[in-house]
């Protein structure tokens, strides 16, 4: 097959470019590198990947890079909390900008197209285990916590617009805390965060009374559940959650990455204005229902916390010891 993949550079993106590669095929990546990686890359032949270093939204010929192809994996967009809360003009230009683009030009093609959405757009829904049908609760739009999530909720409404109208078979799958190897805590990510202050000896942050909970979901479970949907014709036109799910407590897992490192660090509070700035809301725990992801594919994630954070650690570990010593 001829397979695009809109932040392929980044962390999951990687890892499907990886998936395809290994498959034979062949693999087109569109990344600005803003927060993807050349390293996310580097291991693989010139040869095996097409790489276009550009933002979709900016490019004049996307379209043209679509022709012939039989997949596209939409993942380009703004990453985490703290880079939405400083640059939230970009990041809402990204999100829509870009989704808006590649829906169209799909559409135009016909091109199977996956959507990676998030579970940020239940906003404060805490219910306990949420569905694809649950209401999404969001707060006042003049606090841009709420940025994020709605833009992806606005791309939600538009890839299924273009099902419906453009007969676009895009599946949108909202992804529940995934998390694994090659994934950064730059961005605000808990657990490569928690793993590259364990191995430092650094107190392990834990914003709020972290009482929060949230399930972790292994890269690689994902990577499986999104290549599985994207062959599924009864998965067209359907948002699907695709999560772990099985919770932790943050202040559990601190404790524990401490456990399994052997760190001797501390964990910290660290009030969520003094993180984010004034106005910052959280939510008390994010659970996802699976039936859905079950019934389409017979397929739910399956790696444990322990094993997932094992890769993890063993990954930091490997990046702390190709850094240059001072």
């Amino acid at each position: 097959m001829r397979v695009v993949v809109t932040g392929g550079a980044g962390f999951v993106g990687s890892h499907l470019v990886d998936y395809h590669v290994a498959a034979g095929d062949q693999v087109v990546i569109v990344d600005d590198f803003s927060t993807g990686s050349r390293a996310n890359l580097a291991h693989h032949r010139p040869a095996a990947i097409e790489l276009v270093e550009a933002r979709v939204e900016e490019m004049p010929d996307f379209g043209a890079l679509l022709d012939g192809a039989d997949r596209i994996y939409h993942l380009a967009a703004a990453v985490g909390v703290f880079s939405v809360l400083s640059r939230p003009l970009d990041a809402l230009r990204r999100n829509l900008g870009a989704s808006e683009i590649v829906f169209e030009e799909a559409s135009k093609r016909g091109i199977r197209t996956i959507f990676t959405s998030t579970s940020e757009v239940y906003g404060k829904n805490d219910a306990d285990a949420l569905r694809e049908s649950d209401d999404s609760i969001f707060g006042p739009t003049s606090v841009s916590r709420w940025l994020y999530a709605i833009s992806k909720a606005a791309d939600e409404c538009l890839a299924l617009a273009y099902e419906r109208e453009a007969a676009l078979p895009i599946t949108v799958v909202r992804l529940f805390n995934t998390t694994g190897t090659r994934q950064t805590g730059a961005y605000g990510m808990v657990l490569p965060r928690f793993v590259r202050q364990a191995l430092a000896g650094e107190p392990l942050t834990v914003f709020g009374d972290g009482r929060q909970t949230r399930c972790f979901t292994n890269v690689h479970d994902v990577v499986e559940a999104i290549v599985r949907l994207a062959i599924s014709a009864e998965a067209v036109g359907k948002v699907v959650n695709v999560g772990y799910p099985h919770e932790i407590e943050i202040r559990e897992l601190a404790a524990l990455v401490i456990r399994m490192t052997g760190s001797t660090s501390a964990i910290e509070s660290v009030e969520y204005e003094d993180a984010y700035g004034p106005g910052f809301e959280d939510m008390r725990r994010r659970m996802p229902d699976v039936s859905l992801l079950r019934k389409l594919i017979d397929y739910v994630p399956t790696t444990g916390l322990e094993e997932t954070i094992r890769q993890v650690v063993a990954d930091g570990q490997a990046q702390r010891a190709t850094k240059p010593s001072r």
